[in-house]
């Protein structure tokens, strides 16, 4: 019987599919990136055959690598950027707009105009979430009012929603299945989290017709199995999770206070609550963790617009560096007597502030300011941003005060990253063997669904550490980096 899982990782600046074995080893794997595109200031958008090109081109690529056919994977799991929303045409499967990504802040004027109506706080109590543009459901509602005729098209049924793994199944599927799972439903400002379903009273209030909407399923389930013309023969689909909490499966997280923090384009840290669903007093999200055996656990979440991006600002903004990695060694040799601070709020600031038109600025510059200090202010930022979400949410449940952190993406590639975070944390971090979290919590899902791979304990027991980095700061220091981090965002927050 065959043990192989592809896994599809489409994130927001690249698609990537990976071939794991059932030791959850790498066996083959495919990575493109595609252009994005920034219409205005503060929009941003993907061009939707750019996904579908890039995903399929990996999965053959992936196969191709791991010298295997179809006929040798098991299942399919899928995980994908969240919040990025697609309209398109049932009958074509062609998007009748862009897709509007998750950073895009076109429609923040229309999430204050329902807050000064006074209903963020029953999109809360539905939600877990709150009035921002980084949602999926007031995207929707834009390319609804935006693209002539497309209301009328979708109050008939002619058009399908979705988020990203929505799209992919479509076409994977070849039109036959329409779904999603409860991760990413739960990120779209149209889905009562408790219930696991979509909410009436949600979708009259953001103007989004319930005929646009897909199933929603556990994230462990059935959906479908690919067109066999697409790789030589069907395979079956059998997880779907949005990437931060397929990050969360994949670091094994399972249990009620274990937290991980992943390290991409943004940074998202997601502490589990297990059943019991917190009410953030900090402006966190909860979110749910994921649905799998007919129960649902939640989180509490801290998303960072901006981590890795202020790396690829400094790369092919500034042109201070050549290569990502480069950012590391840079840092390590930076002035310490220069207290240079980015607060890189490029697409506005996310939690605990969630000051959609706050913008980037640097502080405490000198003549002797370069490239050294830039790299390493660009790395200071995202571990003073992670503080600030590890602190909001010890605040909103104690059992986080003492947990060590899991880390995983591209950026924990960097030793000095993941030091400079332990000592401004003053917290363990933790960097695993599989550093492929994302795209191996897919996996385990598909795995798992697949009756290949084992369960939910099984795959816990198998997680591995690489390198844990313990704080090594003094409190004083680490007390005054922060103070001034902390003068920094306010002179940047817009309010």
């Amino acid at each position: 019987m065959a043990e192989f899982i592809l896994a599809v990782d489409q994130g927001t600046t690249s698609s990537r599919a990976i071939v794991f074995d059932g030791a959850y080893r790498v066996r083959g794997v495919a990575q493109q990136e595609f252009p994005q595109h920034f219409p205005r200031s503060g929009w941003v958008e993907h061009d939707p055959e750019d996904l579908w090109r890039t995903v399929l081109a990996t999965m053959r690529g992936a196969l191709a690598d791991a010298k295997l056919s179809a006929s040798d994977i098991a299942a399919i799991g899928i995980t994908n950027q969240r919040e990025t929303t697609l309209i398109w045409d049932r009958k074509t499967g062609r998007a009748i707009h862009n897709a509007i990504v998750w950073q895009d802040r076109r429609t923040a004027d229309r999430c204050e105009e329902l807050r000064r109506d006074g209903v963020e706080p029953l999109v809360t109590q539905k939600t877990g979430l709150l009035l921002d543009a980084y949602f999926s459901g007031t995207k929707a509602a834009w390319i609804l009012d935006h693209v002539e005729g497309a209301r009328e098209k979708a109050e008939r049924g002619e058009l399908a929603f979705g988020t990203v793994d929505t799209f992919l199944l479509w076409r994977l599927t070849s039109g036959k299945v329409h779904a999603t799972d409860l991760t990413n439903a739960s990120r779209t400002l149209l889905c009562d989290i408790d219930k696991g379903d979509w909410d009436d009273e949600l979708l009259r209030l953001l103007r989004v017709p319930r005929a646009l909407l897909p199933e929603i399923k556990q994230c462990m389930d059935d959906f479908g199995a690919t067109d066999p013309a697409l790789f030589g023969t069907a395979i079956p689909l059998r997880g779907v999770a949005g990437d931060q909490q397929a990050a969360t499966i994949g670091q094994a997280c399972f249990q009620p206070g274990m937290l991980k923090s992943t390290y991409g384009t943004g940074c998202f840290a997601l502490l589990n609550t297990g059943k019991t669903r917190i009410a953030s007093t900090k402006r966190l999200l909860t979110t749910v963790a994921y649905r799998i055996g007919g129960e649902t656990a939640y989180a509490i979440e801290g998303s960072i617009f901006v981590a890795g991006a202020a790396v690829q600002w400094l790369r092919d903004g500034l042109h201070l560096i050549a290569r990502a990695d480069e950012s590391g060694p840079l840092a390590a040799a930076a002035d310490p007597e220069q207290a240079v601070y980015l607060v890189p709020a490029f697409t506005g600031l996310g939690a605990p502030w969630w000051d959609a038109h706050a913008r980037g600025a640097i502080f405490g510059l000198t003549r002797n300011s370069g490239p050294r200090e830039f790299a390493r202010a660009a790395l200071d930022a995202v571990c003073y941003q992670t503080s600030d979400l590890l602190e909001a949410m010890r605040a909103d449940w104690r059992g986080a005060t003492q947990t060590v952190l899991r880390v995983d993406g591209g950026m924990v590639a960097s030793d000095w990253m993941l030091q400079r975070l332990a000592d401004i944390l003053d917290a363990p971090v933790d960097r695993p063997v599989v550093l492929e979290t994302t795209a191996l919590g897919a996996a385990w899902l598909a795995g798992a669904g697949a009756h290949v791979w084992p369960d939910r304990d099984g795959f816990a027991k198998s997680w591995q550490r690489q390198r844990r980095f313990t704080p090594a700061m003094d409190g004083a220091t680490r007390g005054r980096l922060m103070a001034g981090w902390r003068d920094a965002v306010s002179r940047t927050l817009s309010k």
